[in-house]
């Protein structure tokens, strides 16, 4: 076989091999082999996959059951355990991302292997949003949003949450409200450019109980710019609001104000105490029932307390007995 055939026959062996038969994303590489030669005589368009349609989950039939646990998903044993004990699969799995770390790609495998959806939190601890709003770190955007697109699997991102409150070193205390918009939209047209379009884009303020005279309205960046609307509150046992209706209520009223689109519980725990069984029912059977929220996401990690409910063996026979019954859960493909 001459060079130039057995050169032409390698790239069709490898194009198959990648998978470019299917259906595409129509930008065009050309590619050149034996330089001038070879050039004139074939122009190969190296095609590759569409990107993932995440538009099936953004308000799926049955509600998001997700959870927050230590070393996950880069490791699976903590979620298996969590699973066992609730004798429920989760399908949302929160990862903790700092912002200037590279993709986080094994624990986004390994949860879209496991059935679920990541939610990435992305976090600016080192880097100022002034800063990140002019551009300053665009290189390292660009380098992590054209990472996503090439592993291309569905995941959700929430940038700088809560945002409305002082206790981060993005919040209120070091950062304007037009900062965080700016950064926000700054992040999300790169990830645009880049074709990461398997993102879902969680804008996730605190709930407003703990930052009261901080408005979200101030911090929205717009629906061209977010798929869900999230939401972080915790149930305690003695102090701040006791039931559903007081914690997640006002926050939804006013997220509904600025926008229609779903609303996500993305981080929630109810603390070890009398009234803990009554809540954890609470935060079910509300969430459930609602429909504006599409789900929630239950930190089972030590914190300043305790909130796992996996290890409290009459709180994860709730947990797994309601969810089951409310239909949470369903396989994230």
């Amino acid at each position: 076989m001459k060079t130039r055939q057995l050169i032409l026959s390698m790239m069709l062996v490898v194009a198959a091999f990648l998978g470019y038969a299917v259906a595409v994303d129509r930008t065009p590489v050309t590619v050149a082999a034996g330089r001038d030669a070879l050039s004139r005589d074939v122009v190969a368009v190296i095609e590759r996959p569409q990107a993932y349609d995440v538009n099936h989950l953004l308000q799926p039939e049955h509600k998001y059951f997700g959870v927050s646990i230590q070393n996950a998903p880069r490791e699976m044993a903590g979620v298996r355990g969590f699973e066992k004990n609730v004798k429920r699969k989760p399908n949302m799995i929160t990862v903790f991302a700092e912002f200037g770390d590279p993709y986080q790609t094994r624990e986004v495998r390994n949860a879209y292997a496991y059935g679920a959806l990541p939610i990435i939190r992305w976090e600016p601890f080192d880097q100022k949003l002034s800063d990140i709003a002019k551009g300053r770190y665009d290189k390292y955007a660009r380098k992590y949003a054209a990472a996503v697109r090439r592993l291309n699997l569905p995941v959700a991102i929430t940038f700088a949450h809560e945002m409305n409150g002082f206790w981060y070193p993005w919040g209120t205390q070091a950062a304007s409200a037009e900062d965080f918009v700016s950064a926000w939209k700054r992040m999300h047209d790169i990830f645009e450019q880049a074709g990461a379009t398997n993102v879902i884009w969680t804008w996730t303020p605190n709930v407003i109980s703990g930052a009261p005279k901080v408005k979200l309205d101030s911090y929205w960046p717009g629906d061209a710019y977010v798929d869900w609307a999230g939401m972080d509150g915790y149930l305690t046992k003695f102090y701040g609001p006791q039931s559903f209706d007081q914690l997640f209520g006002p926050t939804v009223a006013a997220i509904r104000r600025l926008t229609a689109v779903p609303v996500l519980i993305v981080e929630t725990g109810v603390e070890p105490g009398p009234n803990r069984i009554v809540q954890l029912k609470d935060l079910l059977y509300s969430t459930a029932e609602s429909e504006d929220l599409i789900g929630l996401v239950y930190f089972n990690q030590p914190g300043r307390v305790l909130w796992q409910v996996d290890t409290d063996e009459e709180a994860a026979g709730v947990w797994g007995r309601h969810a089951k019954k409310l239909e949470y859960g369903f396989t994230v493909k």
